[in-house]
């Protein structure tokens, strides 16, 4: 019989609900099931090339699941991004692995740390991807976890926004995260009643904005709700995206306008149960890959199946709110605007 495998697992980029859930998901099963023994790198790649780990046994990832942020710390190293003088980061990376017997290493993290993952299948290193992030964006799968999480506190948040906006009659502008993609802003702003949705992928004027809600007062709708997602374009160099918005319905319709910039409230706290089962499937098929020795992989699911996508794939790729995504479809046909 072949010697027990040996894994390392890691958790980088920023943190988000669910991380804990997704660790236990690959110790739990890669001990349980398959009798592996199970390192743990603090601070994303930092502890690997820093070398620094803790062995994980079950009793420590037992109570883990409800936790939110990371048991194992995170941070944003580029391992491959180098900078003159400092030592060759993916070699020290690649010695270390050696040096401890690692028989893969098991990346946790949104596009950044798939990339980096790639990269580090290239220079020899078995490695498995699982995708996380509160943004929804990574490309090859349908949906990470963290963002059940994000889009549920965004929603709270607008649902506790309609009272005050509808008591003073005002338009009350939210900003939710976002860069490059939509899908909180998409979501939370469908769950929680919005009237307005600007997201990154859509193209919005500012006039056609101030004229939907001077409509809506027109029709006796007292208020609105605007969702905006942090990343849309704005023309004004240091100011946010929010107090852009806010700043300019008020200026052109006379409306009272408030902004609210939930910021990372939506990154904090317990995972939702959704998210808690999704970041457990994903931990676990991992483990499964690895016994089956499949590597250069990013667990992902697909309808509801889990499967696996290769990492080459998913590098510098974005998925992103398209136009005719079928809930901004929805979202039209019920009066909804992106300001478009």
């Amino acid at each position: 019989m072949s010697a027990p495998k040996r894994i390392g697992v890691l958790t980088a980029g920023g943190d988000c609900p669910g991380l804990n859930a997704a660790i236990r998901g690959v110790a739990k099963t890669a001990i349980v099931e398959y009798g592996m023994e199970v390192l743990g790198f603090t601070a994303g790649y930092s502890g690997l090339i820093r070398k620094e780990y803790i062995k994980l046994e079950q009793s420590m990832v037992s109570g883990i699941l409800t936790l939110g942020g990371t048991i194992l710390g995170t941070s944003r190293e580029k391992p491959f991004k180098m900078v003159d003088g400092e030592p060759n980061k993916p070699e020290i990376i690649k010695q270390n692995y050696k040096e401890l017997g690692l028989d893969c290493l098991v990346c946790i993290g949104g596009n950044g740390t798939m990339k980096t993952a790639w990269k580090l299948s290239q220079l020899g290193l078995n490695v498995i991807g699982i995708p996380k992030t509160i943004d929804n964006d990574v490309w090859g799968t349908d949906i990470t976890f963290g963002f059940d999480s994000a889009v549920a506190i965004a929603t709270e948040a607008i649902d506790r926004l309609h009272t005050t906006a509808n008591s003073h009659q005002r338009a009350m502008v939210i900003e939710v995260m976002g860069h490059h993609a939509g899908w909180i802003a998409l979501y939370a702003g469908l769950a929680g009643g919005g009237d307005i949705i600007l997201i990154p992928e859509l193209e919005y004027n500012i006039g056609k904005v101030c004229k939907f809600i001077e409509e809506r007062f027109a029709a006796n709708k007292p208020y609105s709700i605007i969702v905006v997602a942090e990343g849309i374009k704005v023309p004004k160099k240091g100011i946010t995206a929010g107090q852009f918005i806010a700043e300019n319905v008020q200026l052109f319709t006379g409306i009272e306008t408030r902004e609210t910039r939930l910021g990372y409230i939506q990154r904090g706290g317990s995972p939702t149960p959704m998210d808690r089962i999704l970041a457990t499937r994903y931990g676990a098929y991992a483990a499964g890959l690895i016994a089956e020795n499949k590597f250069g992989k990013m667990v992902a699911i697909k309808g509801n199946n889990l499967t696996a996508v290769p990492l080459e794939e998913v590098g510098g790729k974005l998925s992103l709110v398209k136009a005719d995504n079928s809930l901004v479809k929805k979202a039209r046909n019920m009066g909804i605007s992106f300001g478009d």
